[in-house]
């Protein structure tokens, strides 16, 4: 029977020990076998849920967007401040000299987590346009912004290409601050320079390389808040289908009127694109269930071809090493709903 691919975002929440470790509540001196149980639990518990892609469940990374920045001493405080509905904020730091090169590589979190498992091992990466936000608006003297972006360039291009020469099923670049760029800046000149930016490292990758690579977008899903949902997603599916990659992870599922969004999904989604739709909210401490998964991805089959058609969660879960917002048995009892209620979609779409 024909299959409709499901695949998670990333991130799933930190068990309370190692939070409690990485946050200070408790002693660190025993965090390395904290983290290795996270992964392993991690690895277990997904494949339990029947998952046919799986990830390490970012247990060792600082955050989605930072892991690149760990370890760098030429940084500074007092970057781009990205403000949540609730009124809690989270801040880049800013660039002080160059050359700059990654602290940390997300190839680390793609070896660890394949030499314990034999499921295909997804990897999520940090865009380019994202950490392009760190070079300070008044330069650097001796290292222009010119030099920066080739540089920055170069690094995000490392950083793919190493997951896919060591094995990994999908490289999923994280791009959340695409909606929000529609916020700094409604003329969408932002989203159209964030677009061109990483299509510059895409275009590095053969077509046959291009298939493997994909790119998440939400609203932002920190501490159960977003920074950006408010920006109609008309305004910003029509930018996001010209990057070159041939999948796509959309918020869906917390969408008021999925419906209108899926008419331009269908627009603008191209023959060599597949989208993943979100049929989990990851914000709603409910569990779905798995027939309301199946309803989404029917409701979903009625726009997008079903060549083109997979199903996701709406964002990771606690992508920050801090949010305790979800609980870990939550994340993973709705991952299971989604597999579940993919497949009674399947049996309906295909039979």
């Amino acid at each position: 029977m024909k299959t409709i691919p499901t695949e998670p975002i990333g991130s799933i929440p930190r068990p309370d020990a190692l939070i409690d470790a990485i946050t200070g509540k408790t002693g660190n001196e025993n965090i390395g076998t904290l983290y290795e149980q996270a992964i392993d639990d991690t690895l277990s518990r997904l494949k339990a849920t029947g998952s046919p892609v799986i990830t390490d469940g970012e247990q060792t990374k600082s955050s989605f967007a930072t892991y690149p920045l760990e370890g760098l001493t030429n940084l500074a405080p007092n970057g781009m401040t990205i403000n949540f509905e609730d009124g809690h904020t989270r801040q880049l730091p800013l660039l002080t000299s160059g050359p700059f090169r990654y602290g940390n590589y997300a190839v680390k979190y793609l070896d660890a987590a394949k030499k314990k498992t034999n499921l295909p091992v997804k990897q999520a990466i940090i865009s380019a346009s994202a950490l392009s936000l760190i070079y300070p608006p008044d330069g650097i003297p001796g290292y222009s912004q010119a030099e920066f972006i080739d540089d920055l360039l170069n690094e995000c291009e490392k950083d793919i290409r190493q997951c896919l020469e060591r094995g990994a099923y999908k490289v999923q670049m994280d791009f959340t601050e695409g909606r929000l760029s529609l916020k700094l800046d409604p003329s969408g000149g932002v989203l159209k320079h964030f677009i061109d930016l990483n299509n510059q490292v895409f275009d590095r990758f053969s077509t046959k390389e291009k298939q493997k690579l994909g790119v998440h977008v939400c609203p932002g899903g920190d501490h159960d808040s977003t920074h950006s949902a408010d920006i109609d997603y008309a305004d910003f599916l029509p930018q996001l289908f010209n990057l070159h990659v041939g999948s796509f992870y959309l918020q869906l599922a917390s969408e008021s009127d999925r419906v209108r969004v899926l008419k331009v999904i269908k627009q603008y989604l191209k023959p060599d694109q597949t989208a993943f739709v979100g049929v989990i909210d990851v914000l709603d401490p409910v569990i779905e269930t798995k027939e309301t998964v199946r309803d989404r991805v029917l409701e979903a089959a009625e726009y997008i071809p079903l060549s083109q058609l997979g199903t996701t969660d709406d964002c990771g879960f606690s992508p920050f090493c801090d949010d305790v917002s979800t609980k870990r048995d939550t994340a993973f009892a709705k991952i299971k709903a989604r597999v579940e209620g993919t497949k009674l979609a399947e049996e309906k779409l295909f039979n």
